[in-house]
């Protein structure tokens, strides 16, 4: 079962429009005209609703975007869970093994910022695949258009285009509060040539964000057909997203509350096992849906490489399920559940006390090896993400939480405590840790508010794809050891980067820069190197 460990290089051919298929179009966008796209959707009024479909299908497809346009497939593109879990990878506080299987080295050892490797490729291109399907949704409407059915599939095609610019925008440039007049990504407006298109600013791409934002949110309702649709409450969401990386704190705190109306945290019941796999659980408010078809014994999806109880797995048939940084598993309080959401230093956790697999239950299940399926595991692998079919089930449909409302409760006390009002934030915080996560919880003195409720945001949002962005806004650097012996990050991803470091800054792919002659790539920096910077602190794992 094991695959060899392979770095593709990119093709640098020009890419290849496929329209044929909603859900393989060319991510640039196709050649029609916005009047020549309204009277194709007019004369086959169907289409408009196929091509809304795929833009959300697209979310969590596997072998969407590396095989499209280079027709090889590889099992780390499964769409925006796999840019999720390269982003933590490029993180503190999960990583892999460094055993030779691993398609996500590149993002534990930093060289991901070469513009020829198909990692950073396929999360550039995720991103403006879907841009470029929901600039055709809004195109096939007049601007002055009353159709309700029309109206909800712009607001919708408008928020996802906020949603592709948030997965993009904190990658390319510094912080808004640093770099808001610097280049960042193109922006797909219409007002430039695919083939000339340069980088806008930071400031002008959050612009674009909020202003999509703010249509969305005047025009949906919390009506949907499914959590993979986007309401008014995930509309609401995105704006909390937006406005805590421009340093709007109040107002994230304002949006982040909105979001969350009529959602409850997960308790402490709901994960004390594994779990965070299915739409159905109360506290997601926006999914990436996974079928049965896109699950079935496939190695792309996030089933098998982030759940550690698959039975078609690459993660576990080759040990290299992610596992939690010792630094930050030593910090977690033994009284508060998430501590099991991982194994220990001895392999052991509360929460897999009650589950079986292939005749053996509990913690034996960490040291089973089942020939082609199972190793055994190392310490501090997750077992947070559960399996939605059942343990050892060979169906990978792992629904992926695009959006909980734990985030959002965590967006609203940082918003707060940094606008101001911190005995709100203080309140907010302790009643969401003791109620959700864990009873004996007090706010500890030695570390700074906002810095607490990082160290929340990076318990509790592990392994979700939230912490370069948290860190880029915050003007953190990257910590993953404090020296030798210090964390279980293998040598070669063990070093540190600093804040202000430009190799943090991800490049565009060669493909691109071929075919938009505006884009002036991101220099500067040099790749890490084991044992850098060992001096840094967080001011979480200090």
């Amino acid at each position: 079962m094991k695959l060899n460990k392979l770095f593709i290089f990119v093709s640098c051919a020009t890419l290849a429009a496929s329209c044929s298929d909603i859900d393989d179009q060319e991510y640039l966008g196709g050649g029609l005209t916005t009047e020549q796209t309204q009277e194709t959707y007019n004369a086959i009024p169907e289409r408009t609703e196929a091509t809304f479909s795929g833009m959300f299908t697209i979310m969590g497809n596997p072998y969407q975007n590396y095989e499209t346009h280079f027709t090889s497939q590889r099992p780390d593109d499964f769409g925006f869970v796999m840019a999720a879990i390269s982003l933590d990878l490029e993180g503190a506080d999960m990583t892999m093994a460094d055993n030779g299987y691993n398609w996500f080295s590149p993002c534990g050892e930093y060289i991901s910022r070469n513009a020829n490797y198909a990692n950073p490729y396929i999360r550039y291109v995720i991103p403006y695949t879907q841009l470029g399907i929901a600039n055709e949704i809004i195109a096939s409407y007049p601007e002055d258009t009353d159709n309700e059915d029309g109206i909800n599939q712009i607001a919708q095609a408008k928020a996802i285009r906020a949603f592709d610019y948030l997965s993009l925008a904190p990658y390319f440039q510094g912080n808004y509060s640093t770099s808001k007049d610097l280049p960042c990504i193109p922006i797909l407006d219409g007002t430039h040539e695919a083939a000339n298109n340069p980088r806008a600013t930071v400031g002008e791409v959050y612009e674009a964000i909020l202003s999509d934002l703010n249509y969305a949110i005047e025009h949906l309702t919390t009506e949907r057909d499914d959590k993979s649709r986007i309401n008014i409450n995930v509309a609401y969401g995105l704006r909390a997203r937006a406005y805590l990386n421009m340093g709007e704190y109040a107002l994230a705190a304002a949006d982040a509350e909105k979001a969350m109306e009529g959602y409850t945290p997960a308790s402490i019941s709901d994960v004390s096992v594994p779990a965070f796999c299915s739409r159905d659980e109360a506290n997601w408010i926006w999914s990436v849906n996974i079928t049965e078809e896109q699950g079935q014994e496939n190695y792309a999806t996030s089933s098998s490489w982030i759940s550690a109880f698959s039975g078609y797995s690459y993660s576990a048939g080759t040990q290299n399920t992610p596992m939690i940084n010792s630094m930050l598993y030593n910090l977690i309080p033994s009284t508060d559940v998430r501590k099991g959401w991982w194994l220990d230093e001895n392999l052991h956790s509360d929460n897999i006390a009650n589950l079986s697999w292939n005749g053996v239950t509990g913690d034996a299940i960490a040291t089973l090896e089942i020939e082609d399926v199972k190793e055994a595991f190392l310490p501090y692998t997750n077992v947070k993400f559960g399996m939605k079919s059942g343990v050892g089930s060979t169906m990978n449909n792992n629904d992926w939480p695009l959006m909980r409302v734990e985030e959002m409760i965590l967006i609203q006390a940082e918003g707060l405590a940094r606008s101001g009002n911190e005995s709100q934030a203080r309140e907010i915080l302790s009643n969401f840790v003791r109620t959700y996560r864990n009873p004996s919880y007090t706010i500890p003195s030695n570390r700074t508010l906002t810095d607490e409720i990082w160290f929340q945001r990076r318990v509790e949002l592990w392994g979700e794809g939230f912490f370069v962005s948290d860190a880029r806004r915050m003007g953190k650097p990257i910590v993953r050891f404090h020296g030798t012996g210090t964390t279980n990050f293998p040598t070669a991803y063990a070093f540190n980067i600093a804040a202000d470091d430009e190799w943090m800054n991800l490049r565009f792919p060669q493909s691109e820069m071929n075919t938009n002659l505006g884009i002036v790539d991101n220099t500067g920096g040099s790749q890490p190197v084991a044992g850098q910077n060992s001096s840094l602190r967080d001011g979480v794992t200090d």
